[in-house]
């Protein structure tokens, strides 16, 4: 089968089918897209329910999650695996002899669970609206029903998303970084919590009345906004390149305040504190290989590029 041009969207409302993202779930969509193209096409869905072992409303939800994770990326034929899906899942090449095994397959190193973070919060070809408004523009110290609602409904007041769509997406959302609890025992695939949960990115902050149930109280969270020595160097530096060619990729250099608070940046996707954005630009020219070098001037600190190649993947995990 010929691979075929790309097509792309700019936010996406729905496709979820209420479902968080589960650990096998990547791994299995870039598995039988490598091995089919086409079986995550809609009239294949069938075909895909006895490939993957789960149901339909499953598969397109992995299909969704794929794709706004960008391992895969859709195409006139179904789907191709991507570049950065085949790094991390199958292995690109060859080395020493031996075919390099993909960098982390089944999502067992930390630093991988916040690239797959970053990739859901960035991800211009299938970019989730919920993840793109609340890492970036939602500014109420606490989140919660009522509140993410309410800035929704503001931020979509000319679209046509409803209600009932908006209140799942704050519920993928917040049971992709929150465990769920099912009853006492029960395990089900869909009772399984999202790989993500292990960020601990949203934290209990509280208790407020129900909106909906009169009352009632709902648990409030907030993003936990603290250094984080889990993000190691090399994923800092490779979400940097990659916030550089999304938006600023003319540029030859970028303010510290950018890489702190600009929309997209590593700063404001992974909650960084200022305070730990510029202790690691004073180490970035070590931790890029000299990639970018920090110019810590008094008036304006800037981070300066001094290549125009790619950060690679690997640089995650050395």
């Amino acid at each position: 089968m010929k691979s075929a041009s790309c097509l792309s969207d700019r936010h996406r409302y729905s496709g979820h089918e209420t479902f968080a993202c589960r650990y096998a779930w990547l791994i299995k969509a870039v598995t039988a897209v490598a091995a089919e193209p086409d079986i995550l096409i809609t009239k294949r869905e069938d075909d895909a329910m006895s490939e993957l072992g789960v149901g339909k409303n499953m598969v397109r939800s992995i299909r969704f999650w794929a794709e706004a994770a960008g391992v895969l990326r859709s195409c006139e034929n179904g789907h191709a695996v991507s570049d950065f899906g085949r790094e991390l899942f199958l292995g690109v090449g060859w080395r020493h002899g031996k075919k390099r095994a993909g960098l982390d397959p089944y999502l067992e190193d930390i630093q991988s669970l916040w690239l797959i973070h970053w990739r859901l919060a960035t991800n211009k070809d299938a970019l989730i609206f919920a993840w793109d408004f609340l890492l970036n523009r939602f500014q109420e110290p606490d989140l919660h029903s009522a509140a993410v609602l309410r800035a929704f409904e503001k931020e979509l007041a000319s679209s046509k998303i409803s209600k009932g769509s908006m209140e799942q997406l704050w519920n993928v959302f917040l049971h992709s970084y929150v465990p769920t609890r099912g009853r006492k025992g029960e395990v089900r695939e869909d009772n399984l919590d999202c790989p993500l949960v292990e960020l601990d990115l949203l934290i209990p902050s509280g208790f407020v009345e129900s909106s909906s149930h009169s009352g009632r109280a709902e648990a409030k969270f907030a993003f936990r906004r603290e250094s984080k020595p889990e993000i190691g160097g090399g994923l800092f530096v490779y979400c940097l390149g990659e916030f550089w060619q999304n938006h600023h990729q003319q540029e030859k250099s970028v303010t510290m305040h950018l890489v702190a608070n600009g929309h997209g940046s590593p700063g404001q996707v992974f909650k960084l504190p200022e305070d730990d954005i510029r202790n690691r630009l004073l180490d970035i020219e070590d931790s890029s290989n000299g990639l970018f070098v920090f110019e810590d001037s008094a008036a304006i600190p800037r981070v300066r590029r001094t290549s125009d190649v790619p950060v690679p993947l690997e640089l995650v995990y050395e």
